[in-house]
């Protein structure tokens, strides 16, 4: 599995249930990486989205202790195990982890690849991403060059977990 993340400086990567900043650009490289695949998620993070609904023309997996919980379009399931046994099937590179904070540190351990918009200043937030450069577990494969949205400095960065294979 991969992971798709925004995170500040310190790693930050949302406040009040709000992403920290959207940034157009960074909005239509996750469609376009994720259209078509998988995407694995917490239900609050579904209330971030556009109309706080399922994302189209994509396999929508929602992670959510929560027994009760349907929403339409999407799978529910209420487990690591039943993740897992939902996603045996798929390949594993066409499986994208998109949130939250929860969901990112219970499904770090199973992902190889984490893409990440670092975002060059540190916001007011609650929410982290574990830091992957502090992690001996994780490198840092390849970035990208600096872009500018208004007065937030970005870049595109690839991590890899250690003696992982990419095939480009």
């Amino acid at each position: 599995m991969k992971i798709i993340v925004a995170a500040d400086n310190n790693w930050a990567i949302g406040n009040d249930g709000q992403l920290l900043i959207t940034i157009p650009s960074d909005l239509k490289s996750f469609q376009q990486e994720t259209l078509g695949k998988t995407i694995v998620y917490g239900r609050k993070t579904l209330q971030t989205f556009p109309r706080q609904k399922v994302l189209s023309d994509r396999e929508n997996i929602i992670l959510s202790r929560n027994e009760n919980y349907h929403e339409k379009g999407a799978e529910v399931v209420h487990s690591i195990d039943e993740l897992m046994k939902k996603l045996s099937g798929h390949n594993s590179d066409e499986v994208f982890v998109v949130g939250g904070s929860s969901i990112y540190e219970q499904l770090l351990p199973y992902c190889n690849i984490c893409y990440v918009t670092k975002l060059d200043r540190e916001f007011e937030a609650d929410s982290f991403f574990p830091n992957l450069d502090e992690d001996p577990e994780w490198e840092l494969y390849d970035e990208s060059d600096e872009m500018v949205y208004f007065d937030t400095p970005y870049t595109y960065m690839t991590y890899i977990r250690k003696g992982t294979k990419i095939q480009n």
